[in-house]
């Protein structure tokens, strides 16, 4: 009974050491794993708390240093100008040169040659040129003569150019979809009306499509109005004597034809109106003879109290 109680002793004691040692490495093995599966910061953060609020501080300041990317601003920019020049002429050939310098189109020109009322030689130029070469351009042009007047307006048309590509994207989107349920109709009614629809989408997005690149268009070009008028000398020439009297002849010829075609025209509406006219003048003529032969007493009255 005492061999078997020694015999016993050593087995428990063995058994509770393998246990003891198997919850030790079971503890040891969950701590490394959670280590493995923390992040490098936070790792670092668990193992040195106190350097935790500082790393957040740097974050947080390199998020606020980072500036934000803003869109840039779609102008559509027009600008005017008026020029006193000494040759109109010469100074549109010069606007010619410029435009082929600045890369630029002529989109209008419209002279008007100086007349009597008006003696000045002036001319509106109308011209596109690339939205970056606005400004060059203009102070090349104002060097061509003495500005008068100068002024650019610019439109933003941002928001309108992205409402339109939302809606061209919406658009395309909706015509894939259509085109897939065109593709699994089955019945001809149905097919049809998917068609219908379809070509109604399309029809939209071509315009939406040109609306939108016609903005593009005119942000990527400006407009400038260019008013040439031409310098008015302080001494004005007087004709030579043979130009005057060339002058003097050909408006009392034209004076003289003006009132022989009167009078031929009067003479065609009198003979027009020759009946009314001789009609009137009976009644009038009849009117006298009555009135002299029904007032005989009236002509005899006064011829009596001058004999008394």
């Amino acid at each position: 009974m005492y061999a078997s109680t020694k015999l016993q002793r050593p087995s428990v004691l063995f058994a509770s050491a393998l246990l003891g040692g198997l919850i030790f490495t079971s503890c040891a093995s969950s701590n490394q794993l959670a280590n493995k599966q923390l992040p490098p910061m936070a790792a670092d953060g668990a193992a040195n708390p106190a350097s935790a609020p500082a790393r957040e501080s740097s974050i947080s300041q390199k998020m606020e240093a980072a500036p934000i990317a803003r869109s840039r601003p779609q102008l559509i920019k027009k600008a005017a100008i008026s020029l006193t020049v000494n040759s109109v002429e010469k100074t549109i050939d010069a606007v010619s040169q410029i435009i082929n310098k600045q890369q630029g189109d002529l989109i209008g020109l419209r002279q008007q040659q100086p007349k009597t009322d008006n003696p000045r030689y002036t001319a509106t130029i109308q011209l596109r040129i690339p939205e970056n070469l606005l400004e060059p351009t203009l102070e090349e042009l104002a060097k061509l003569g003495t500005v008068e007047s100068r002024n650019i307006t610019a439109e933003d048309v941002g928001d309108r150019l992205v409402d339109f590509q939302a809606r061209l994207t919406n658009l395309q989107k909706t015509e894939a979809n259509l085109q897939k349920i065109m593709d699994r109709a089955g019945s001809i009614r149905d097919v049809l009306s998917v068609a219908q629809e379809l070509s109604n989408v399309r029809e939209t997005i071509e315009q939406i499509n040109a609306q939108l690149k016609s903005l593009q268009n005119q942000v990527a070009y400006s407009t400038i109005t260019l008013n040439l008028q031409a310098a008015v000398s302080s001494t004005s020439s007087q004709p030579a004597f043979g130009l005057q009297v060339q002058e003097t002849w050909n408006k009392s010829t034209h004076s003289l034809s003006s009132f022989s075609i009167g009078l031929l025209k009067l003479g065609i509406w009198l003979v027009v109106y020759s009946p009314y006219l001789l009609i009137f003048a009976a009644l009038v003529y009849g009117f006298n003879r009555w009135r002299r032969t029904h007032s005989p007493r009236l002509t005899q009255a006064p011829e009596s109290t001058s004999s008394e």
